[in-house]
């Protein structure tokens, strides 16, 4: 039987033919969609980038700011410190005062008595001073030696320069190097010339520099140093009193004490000891110090001390000072010992010698 033969379909074709047209246009549309969202995707990272740096450029600021004000907290709290500090020692001194005020009110003395007797003491002090006056230009030429300070600050006003066996005692304690305690701690972490050119401390050397070209030609003299222990200024003179006419020795042992450095504690105790030292007692005391002693005898088993215990450390020292001698005492008040001024004040005034708390910018 023949084939038959089939015929090509004209609806099938053209269905072909729209089915391309719509997939074709299918994919042109995603194409176009896809390119717009790339776009649109790169622009907001783009914005997003841009926000990022501006946080990041916000963060930095804001730390550099902490930091600021970390600095600034720092400084405050050291500025509370120190006035904390400056508050203790107006609570010191005004405790001080309201002890002195109450003493005063506890006198029988009555106020009438106290003003009379005030101004017969001052019309005295006038007179003594008119007097001593009178015998410097008398003696004039009369010292061994020359001291030229600066300005007319020269004087100290009282001391009792007399004497044939004259001994020189000068504090060579760490805290000699300022009055107060951190600037002590900060020179002695500094260099040895840093040291020996302290304020506080040159003004103790010229001191002593002063009290020596004042003492008369006919007499003798000894330079003692101590801190913990004690020593001579000149340690060849061992035990023998010098002669003030020797006018070169005077300024070797003048040398060796301003080669000296602060170092160290104070024992008033050795100190008073060491004087034994000498083949005959002294027949006036010159002491150049800044408080009470911060140790005895023996060295402390603690760093710390006490002002109760400096107190004991100085009474027990001053019964080893030979008996009927005048001590005269110059004081550079040290901070934080309220009590040294008047010990040293009584203690003057029971042996006949004389008190001093020379200004600043003396001699």
């Amino acid at each position: 039987m023949p084939r038959r033969k089939r015929q090509a379909n004209t609806f099938n074709l053209s269905f072909l033919d729209i089915m391309s047209c719509g997939f074709g246009a299918v994919v042109l549309v995603f194409l176009i969609i896809d390119h717009s969202i790339e776009i649109q995707i790169q622009s907001v990272n783009a914005d997003v980038l841009s926000e990022v740096d501006l946080l990041e450029e916000d963060i930095r600021e804001g730390e550099e700011g902490l930091v600021r004000l970390r600095n600034a907290i720092s400084s405050t709290d050291l500025e509370i410190v120190e006035a904390q500090g400056r508050a203790r020692v107006v609570t010191e001194e005004l405790d001080r005062l309201e002890a002195l005020i109450a003493s005063l009110e506890e006198s029988d003395v009555s106020e009438t008595t106290d003003l009379e007797a005030l101004k017969a003491e001052i019309n005295s002090l006038e007179e003594r001073i008119q007097q001593l006056r009178e015998a410097a230009e008398a003696d004039g030429g009369q010292s061994a030696r020359e001291f030229q300070g600066e300005g007319n600050r020269q004087y100290l006003t009282g001391l009792k320069l007399g004497g044939n066996r004259i001994a020189i005692m000068i504090d060579a304690s760490a805290s000699m190097l300022a009055p107060e305690v951190v600037n002590v701690i900060r020179l002695r972490n500094q260099s040895s010339d840093r040291q020996r050119a302290a304020r506080k401390w040159v003004q103790a050397l010229d001191t002593v520099d002063w009290l020596t070209a004042q003492l008369p030609t006919g007499s003798r003299y000894q330079i003692i140093l101590f801190n913990t222990e004690a020593r001579f200024a000149l340690p060849e003179t061992q035990g023998r009193w010098l002669e003030v006419a020797n006018s070169d020795q005077v300024e070797r042992a003048i040398t060796s004490v301003r080669e000296t450095l602060p170092s160290g504690g104070t024992s008033l105790y050795n100190a008073f000891e060491f004087l034994n030292e000498l083949d005959s007692k002294p027949d006036n005391i010159f002491i150049i110090t800044d408080g009470l002693p911060t140790q005895g005898r023996d060295t402390p088993r603690k760093n710390t001390v006490s002002g109760p215990a400096r107190l004991k450390h100085y009474r027990d020292a001053i019964d080893k000072l030979p008996a009927n001698v005048p001590v005269n005492v110059v004081l550079s008040p040290m901070e934080g010992d309220p009590m040294a001024a008047s010990e040293f004040w009584k203690l003057a005034q029971n042996t006949g010698g004389s008190f001093m708390a020379p200004a600043e910018d003396w001699p």
